[in-house]
Order: structure tokens, then C-alpha cells, then sequence
């Protein structure tokens, strides 16, 4: 099926924000916090709750509970499946992203021998570059590290020098979390492909505001977090299933190997959180069009990228008249997400941020975690940078009031 702009609902802003809660309080604050972890839509909430009041076993019994939440888990693989366009015996749940990072790292490192080379990038979030230093030491491997271009994407002319027969893994990320990059993922795919390398992809900043077909992008592992989303605090992996089983997974001897991605899940997972994930899945779903439920999460990130990009526009084209707010990264509004990482001129990060709380709005500072960032920009790690981010359920108001508060920084507050 071919999607086309005739396929996108028309936006309601109402609609969407009815929908969470945290947005429907007595003048709730700006929620511009979103790269750090998105609010929740009630079907999540409601999921939870019924999870734990209702249900509430462990896996594998002979009995009606256990029986529910054996086909709960069965179910919600098949959400992120259809989330990321994949196989879903090749997803696997984590307690987060980096903890089953850290698992997959382990898995692939056992295949490894010692001069093979792992390729990282300064673009990263330390979830996908840290668990790769880490099994290099053990292993006696070759971590090589592709600097960023000037407006903060992956130098692709060093990467295409550095890839070469004894690479193993290109470990790179679909977009910045620090300053909402959008990286040419398929060419790097394709680069690594070419010389028997994998492709090993952090779609956490990127799965909130754009479409992941994994098969699309040339993946070998994607990894993401629900809780920025729209989901709980959880963690999911696709492994393209002939890697899931060719890997020496880390794993208690009992445990069963089969759904392929169960190998990568150590110990009892979070279930009330995975039936979180799947409400999640029916939000999603809820604000697409389409026969299955692949095709309405096409159809809601076509709506969910296009409400954005009007957001991203006007976000820019106000901070272009503030001379004391200076955007870090992309100036344009194509190929990067709403993430924007700033340099405030009279003020620290931090006091940036407790200014724009005193005026009602939620915004990050620091480095998160981003510290390859840090470095190209040249400024403290322990300091950082300012960061705003909009999801889908923010409006042209909530910009024009982060606006009209960077204003007035070093000014007023």
C-alpha cells in the first residue's frame, strides 16, 4: 500500500492533547522536555493498571493468569514488530535501552576476535558507543571513532576511509538526542554492508517523530525506548533474525531460545510495562488510517512528521531573531527532528533551564549523555548545552511561549 498525503488526517490539537493526561491538568506547563522521555497517553496508563489489578503473573504456568500474560508478551512483540516494520521473533524487552545494548554488545563481542574493529561516532548517545570501549578492552579490539561535519552530522567522506575488511560493527544513531541531527542511514548501511560489517542502529531519538522500517534502513540491530514514545519505562530490540540466532547469547541454562529475540531478555521482564507498550501501540494506531496495524502507524507518522515540521519551522524561524540564543547543529528544518541544542550567551545551561521553568516550562540541560557532541562543540561536558524538544502533542502555542521565554534570558528571571 502506498501511502500519500490524502492518507493524513487533518491535525486536532485538542484531540491529540485530550488524550494525556499531564496535558489536561488546571494550566499545565510546556512540556519541551520531550528528547529526555515523552508524556504518556492514558491507553497507556489504563494498560498498567489493568495489568496489575487483573492479571499480575509470571510466565509459563498452567493457569489462566500466567496464560495472559504468556500471550500479553507474544502480542507486544508483534506491536514492535509492526513499529519498526521487522520480524517479530527478532524483538526482544530490556529494563532500557542501554541495559539491553549492553546484552547484544556482550553477545557479538563472543564472535570477535582480537584486531577486529568496531566503528563508533561522535554523534552518539554513550548507550551506543560506551558498551563497544568497553568489549574492545576485553576482547582486544580496534574502536575508531568518525568525527562530525560542521553542522553536527556523521562525516560520511571519514567513514567511507575508515570502513574496511577488518570491520565488524558500524555502531551509528538515526538521529542526535542532543541537537535532532537526521543521519543518511541507509548509505551507512550500505557502506558497512559492503564490507561484511553490521549495521547496528540507536533509533531512540528518531522513533518518536518519524516512521522505522528496519528492512528500509538496511538494519542488522535497532534499538529504542518506549518511554519516549509515548510508552513506559522499557526497553526494545530488533535483531535481524538470522544474526539473533547465530549470537552466543548470555543466558541462564534453562531458559528457552526460542521466540529468537527471548535470548536476549535476562530475567523476569517488566510485564505491566510491556502492556504499557502495547497501549502505547493503540494510541498509535488510533490516530492512523488503515487494515492492519503496520498501516495505521505509517498513516500516524505521516501526520505525527508533518504537525512537527510546522512546529520545527516556526521554532526556527523565531530563534533566528533572538541574538542571545544560538542553535547548535542543522540551521534548516529538512533532515533533522524536533531536538534543538543551544547556546545561551548570558547565561549557564543551567540557569537557562530554571529560567524557563519559572515561566512555566520543562526543558533539559546538560550533555545528555551525548558527550561525542560535547567535545565537537567544545564546551563542558559537566555544563553542556540548553535543550527544548517537541513531540506531536505540542502546538504552535507552546513554541511561541518558549520563544517569547528565551527572550527574555539574561534579562528578566
Amino acid at each position: 500500500m502506498t501511502m500519500t498525503v490524502d492518507d493524513i488526517r487533518p491535525w486536532n490539537d485538542h484531540a491529540v492533547r485530550s488524550r494525556f493526561p499531564a496535558l489536561a491538568r488546571n494550566a499545565p506547563p510546556i512540556y519541551a522536555d520531550a528528547p529526555g522521555g515523552t508524556q504518556v497517553p492514558s491507553e497507556v496508563i489504563d494498560a498498567m493498571v489493568d495489568y496489575l489489578s487483573t492479571i499480575n503473573s509470571n510466565i509459563e504456568g498452567e493457569f489462566d493468569a500466567t496464560r495472559q500474560t504468556d500471550a500479553l508478551i507474544h502480542e507486544a512483540r508483534a506491536d514492535a514488530a509492526a513499529l519498526v516494520g521487522g520480524d517479530p521473533e527478532g524483538i526482544a524487552f530490556g529494563q532500557n535501552m542501554t541495559t539491553l545494548n549492553f546484552n547484544l554488545v556482550r553477545a557479538v563481542g563472543r564472535t570477535l576476535t582480537s584486531g577486529d574493529e568496531i566503528i563508533v561516532t561522535q554523534l552518539d548517545h554513550e548507550a551506543n558507543v560506551s558498551p563497544w570501549l568497553l568489549m574492545a578492552q576485553d576482547r582486544d579490539l580496534t574502536v575508531r571513532t568518525i568525527p562530525l561535519t560542521t553542522d553536527l552530522d556523521i562525516d560520511l567522506d571519514v567513514l567511507a576511509s575508515t570502513v574496511g575488511p577488518r570491520t565488524r560493527v558500524v555502531a551509528f544513531t538515526l538521529a542526535s538526542n542532543a541537537v535532532g541531527t537526521v543521519t543518511k542511514a541507509r548509505e551507512i548501511a550500505d557502506m558497512a554492508h559492503a564490507h561484511g560489517a553490521l549495521a547496528w542502529m540507536d533509533g531512540v531519538a528518531f522513533t518518536p517523530h518519524r516512521l522505522v522500517d528496519v528492512n528500509a534502513l538496511g538494519s542488522d540491530v535497532l534499538l529504542l525506548s518506549p518511554y519516549k514514545v509515548y510508552g513506559p519505562h522499557l526497553g526494545v530490540g530488533w535483531i535481524r533474525p538470522e544474526l539473533a540466532e547465530s549470537l552466543p547469547a548470555e543466558r541462564v541454562r534453562p531458559a528457552s531460545l526460542r521466540p529468537l529475540g527471548h535470548r536476549f531478555e535476562t530475567g523476569t521482564l517488566s510485564h505491566e510495562a510491556i502492556a504499557g507498550f502495547r497501549g502505547s501501540i493503540d494510541y498509535l494506531t488510533s490516530l492512523g488510517t488503515g487494515s492492519d496495524t503496520r498501516e495505521q502507524i505509517k498513516t500516524a507518522f505521516m501526520s505525527i512528521q508533518a504537525h512537527e515540521a510546522q512546529l520545527v519551522d516556526v521554532f526556527l524561524q523565531g530563534l533566528a531573531d533572538i541574538p542571545t540564543v544560538h542553535l547548535v547543529g542543522r540551521a534548516g528544518s529538512s533532515d533533522r527532528v524536533a531536538t534543538f541544542g543551544l547556546r545561551t550567551l548570558n547565561v549557564s545551561p543551567e540557569q537557562a533551564a530554571r529560567h524557563l521553568d519559572a515561566h512555566g516550562i520543562y526543558a533539559w540541560n546538560g550533555n545528555f549523555y551525548a558527550q561525542g557532541v560535547m567535545e565537537a562543540l567544545g564546551v563542558d561536558p559537566e555544563s553542556g548545552i540548553l535543550r527544548l524538544g517537541f513531540a506531536h502533542y505540542n502546538n504552535l502555542s507552546d513554541v511561541q511561549r518558549c520563544l517569547e521565554a528565551l527572550r527574555t534570558l539574561g534579562i528578566t528571571g
